[in-house]
């Protein structure tokens, strides 16, 4: 599994926001897509709220395969 590390300089990011600041996918859309079928978890449970604020210590994983971790 690929492991990234955002570091998060703000309170908190949305979560749409975050998959395409760390390149994951390239639109908004594409993001919706992704997180409409079930493919983003955050914290070990499956996530369906695209602007689902996120702050240091989540951990967010993309289609099984990329793992992305909030640090400061």
């Amino acid at each position: 599994m690929q492991e990234i590390e955002f570091h998060l300089k703000t309170q908190y990011i949305d979560l749409l926001q975050l998959l395409k600041a760390t390149s994951v996918v390239m639109s908004g859309g594409e993001a919706k897509i992704f997180i409409d079928n079930g493919f983003v978890s955050v914290n070990g449970e499956v996530e369906h709220r695209r602007r689902r604020k996120l702050c240091i210590g989540d951990v967010v994983i993309f289609d099984e395969q990329i793992r992305i971790s909030l640090i400061k």
